[in-house]
């Protein structure tokens, strides 16, 4: 029986991911930085554990005390909705840190022994912001685009040992806490230079009235389908809105 690792599974995609590989009769362990029960089913196939990818110290322990895995799921992430010019540095460091320096730490953890092994997948989430220009995201499409180039390498260098490195691209969901997450409680009006305000405010009615948008569900079997992939293919868009922009590049 196979085993999963994955990150940020308190809510969203990395929930949903979780389900759907316990689903398919895998064993499961799902990280979160602050554990509460009742997020997921009681199975002897999950095991919910504490895990911060932004200090070196819990990605350690983690991996220490569940031992080998087949998969690791990069989805834990920190979203970010605003203008550059009124984004202060801290936020942008914050973002970064587990966006972008988070994935590679638990990546560089987990190859030593997928390298070692001969097999292994890393697949990383990073979002649909890189297929197409997106306005009030140049932070997060940064700290995206970054794993998105990490990625490709990584590739790259992984395959003389069996290892794969794959990147999932999930469209706009409007079931997650996206956009509370993104703007802390605080309304882009606080948020946005009073200058951009008449553009910050069309550009996301103009994003709240897009026709399609991405499942859980959607993310889920994406991911699902990536770590099963034998074509060699790279980036999997997911979602419809994904898909459609994927193709439209």
């Amino acid at each position: 029986m196979k085993t999963v690792l994955i990150t940020g599974t308190s809510s969203g995609y990395g929930r949903e991911t979780a389900l759907y590989f316990h689903s398919q009769g895998w064993n499961v362990i799902a990280t979160m930085r602050t554990p509460r029960p009742g997020v997921l089913p009681e199975s002897d196939r999950i095991r919910v554990i504490e895990l911060d990818v932004t200090r070196p110290e819990s990605i350690t322990a983690a991996f220490e005390a569940e031992g080998p895995i087949d998969v690791l799921v990069n989805n834990a992430g920190v979203p970010s909705i605003s203008v550059f010019e009124g984004t202060p540095m801290a936020r942008v460091r914050e973002v970064f840190e587990t966006n972008t320096f988070g994935v590679m730490a638990m990546t560089q953890a987990v190859l030593p022994q997928f390298r070692e092994r001969g097999s292994g997948v890393v697949v990383n989430v990073t979002s649909s912001v890189v297929l197409g220009h997106m306005p009030l995201s140049a932070v997060y499409k940064a700290s995206k685009m970054a794993i998105e180039g990490f990625t490709a390498s990584l590739a790259l260098e992984l395959a003389p040992f069996g290892v794969q490195a794959k990147a999932v691209e999930p469209g706009a969901c409007l079931t997650t806490n996206f956009a509370a997450n993104a703007t802390k409680g605080a309304s882009l009006d606080e948020l946005v230079p009073a200058p951009y305000a008449p553009w910050a405010k069309k550009a996301m009615g103009d994003f709240t009235g897009q026709d399609l948008f991405t499942k859980e569900s959607d993310v889920a079997e994406t991911v699902w389908r990536a770590v099963h992939d034998t074509t060699g293919q790279l980036r999997f868009p997911a979602g419809p809105d994904a898909i459609s922009l994927s193709q439209a590049k």
